[in-house]
């Protein structure tokens, strides 16, 4: 399984293709939403299991939404267990544009021998590591292929009055006429042509460039779909950032319009600006240099520091407008982060930077309790890819553990409790006197400070110290936790003319809030989401088990709008459950299964429970 975009420049039958291989998983999705808006057409590599179904039509629907004119690619089919209108049954639930079967396998008993292409009305037989021998059909495989091609016309009619008319009076269309249909429709996103191969024996897949070739749109199509205006200034877009080890940064761009040469100045739609040093043809790592690029092309474009994947460049002295808006999918796993060698802290934030500049799915924070950096991704694989490009292309190495969850603690009792702080060692010493109503407050109102002095007990000036002090108070409560939920109400208090200050007053109510808070009954809090998991219908079942597995409070669920064979489940979850939650899921939906959340409120947490976490936190600090 590929684990990021890679891209190759190659030249077929005269012309030149650059091929972006993303990876199908939806760990590394971002690749595919940043890159494949900016394509000319999408070949989908797919085999005849039922069980990949899910991932076939996630990675469907998000072509379908951005425009992009797209081919599936029947992989394997060489093992294919089933007849291929029983498989295009099967993968069309997968695909709201038609799948039109562009080719039909010629069997030798029970295995495929070749195909017989339905546009060109020529039949194929493999031959492994070599070009497909033309061969002519037998009377059964003729009658078969009359019938499919028929199929496949009264598809393409569905789009195109000319042809049905012709169908319904029995005139055979002319076969430019076809290829014309088959190219005008993918352009328009009203057809998806399957085509048949075994990759690795390289069958089929000559038929396919073929196909790329002749009805594949070109650049002037892409740019026009993305709105993109006939000027004379270059215009292009970011596809992927990367940071080389020795190598600096790269930019892989495609050309919408115009050229860009080697040492232009670029503006960018980020409000970024550099100036391009080297351009260079990808190809799988092995890239050559050139002086330009021009419309169509895709090309590195070199150390343009301030310009970002998803922008829009150009050579024009404006900022040009963005075209393609990638948004980031929410991070569903987290692991917190420590360099092994504390000398390394500073490197560690600065390649964490650069990680997430590369992939805007990873997200970084800062843990302000344990002045960690927690590390956000699309799932264990997705982390684990990252944690080992920080060893390997930065030479950070890091130690991890799962993020602490956010208890909080808060009181059920009310109390007055006086803190007093008196320090005399000659000289000025420290005096701070202040009385405190400590009382619980509904969940959700924080930390409340008020004060009423009468006659000047404590004068205003100190006030704001004993606040702070307070709110010192309230950062570690008697569980250790923060405290929430609770209001102070300075009453009373006393000071001394010479010896009182403003640290002495914090001093002393932080004092009177940590004698006061175990008096008061704490108890336990736990933040609760609310979550809400997608995944196909037959894996609804297992989803519930998973939740009540994990104390979670189903809430009900519904059918995915718009997504066939799909389900949304909604419930209540304690954040302690959520942590890995998403490796179960992934588990129980091939893959494919993904979850987003939101807090909602906090929850008491007592008895065992609440014991064993406390004494794990105390453990632990």
């Amino acid at each position: 399984m590929s684990v990021g975009m890679t891209a190759a420049t190659t030249t077929f039958m005269g012309d030149s293709y650059t091929f972006i291989d993303c990876p199908g998983s939806v760990e590394f999705a971002h690749d595919m939403r940043a890159a494949l808006p900016a394509v000319d057409a999408a070949v989908v590599v797919c085999e005849a299991d039922e069980r990949k179904l899910p991932q076939l039509q996630i990675i469907m629907r998000e072509l379908e939404d951005m425009g992009v004119p797209r081919f599936l690619f029947l992989n394997k089919i060489d093992k294919a267990n089933k007849r291929i209108r029983e498989t295009l049954a099967t993968l069309q639930p997968a695909s709201r544009t038609p799948l039109v079967l562009r080719q039909i396998p010629i069997w030798k008993g029970d295995l495929i021998a070749g195909f017989v292409d339905l546009a060109l009305e020529r039949a194929f037989v493999y031959r492994e590591h070599m070009p497909s021998e033309v061969i002519d059909l037998d009377a059964g495989d003729l009658d078969r292929e009359k019938e499919a091609r028929l199929s496949m016309l009264e598809k393409l009619a569905d789009h195109d009055d000319r042809l049905l008319e012709q169908l319904l009076e029995d005139i055979p269309p002319p076969r430019d006429a076809v290829f014309d249909d088959l190219a005008s429709e993918l352009r328009e996103g009203q057809i998806c042509p399957v085509l048949l191969g075994c990759a690795t024996r390289e069958n089929g897949v000559l038929r396919l460039m073929k196909a790329l070739r002749h009805e594949a749109p070109g650049i002037a199509a892409t740019a026009a779909r993305l709105g993109v205006s006939d000027e004379k200034t270059a215009l292009a877009y970011v596809m992927k950032t990367t940071h080389l080890q020795h190598g600096g940064k790269l930019s892989l761009t495609r050309i919408l319009r115009g050229h860009i040469a080697d040492g232009d100045t670029i503006q960018s739609s980020g409000d970024g600006n550099g100036r391009v040093s080297g351009i260079l043809t990808p190809n799988g790592g092995v890239d050559a240099k050139r002086s330009s690029a021009a419309a169509g092309d895709t090309v590195s474009l070199g150390k343009l520091d301030a310009v970002h994947t998803g922008e829009t460049l150009t050579t024009g002295k404006t900022t040009p407008a963005s075209i393609i808006d990638v948004a980031a999918t929410p991070p569903v796993l987290a692991t917190a982060l420590a360099a092994t060698d504390r000398k390394d802290d500073v490197k560690l934030g600065q390649a964490l930077t650069r990680l997430v500049e590369e992939d805007p799915s990873l997200s970084v924070v800062h843990n302000p309790l344990t002045h960690e950096m927690v590390l956000w991704g699309q799932g264990e694989m997705h982390l684990r890819v990252a944690v080992e490009r920080l060893k390997d292309r930065f030479g950070v190495s890091v130690k991890q553990h799962a993020p602490p969850v956010g208890y909080q603690e808060t009181i059920r009792k009310t109390i007055t409790q006086r803190g007093r702080h008196k320090k005399q060692s000659g000289g000025h010493g420290q005096f701070g006197d202040v009385v405190l109503d400590v009382k619980p407050l509904p969940r959700g109102s924080g930390v409340v400070f008020r004060e009423k002095i009468v006659g000047g007990a404590v004068p205003k000036n100190y006030i704001g110290a004993v606040e702070e002090g307070v709110g010192d108070g309230m950062s570690r409560g008697p569980l250790g936790f923060p405290v929430i939920d609770i209001e102070v109400t300075l009453t009373d208090g006393s000071y001394h003319s010479v010896d009182s200050s403003d640290q002495a007053f914090r001093t002393a109510a932080r004092i009177g809030v940590a004698e006061a808070l175990p008096q008061c009954a704490p108890v336990l809090l736990e933040p609760i989401h609310v979550v809400e998991i997608v995944c196909p219908t037959d894996a609804t079942a297992k989803i519930n088990s998973i939740l009540s597995g994990r104390r979670g409070q189903i809430l009900g669920f519904d059918t995915r709008e718009g997504w066939t064979g799909w389900d949304v489940v909604r419930a209540m979850m304690p954040e302690a459950e959520i942590g890995d939650l998403i490796v179960e899921v992934r588990s129980a939906t091939a893959g494919s299964g993904g979850f987003t959340r939101q807090f909602d409120h906090m929850a008491e947490v007592i008895g065992r429970a609440a014991d064993q976490i406390i004494a794990a936190h105390s453990a632990a600090a």
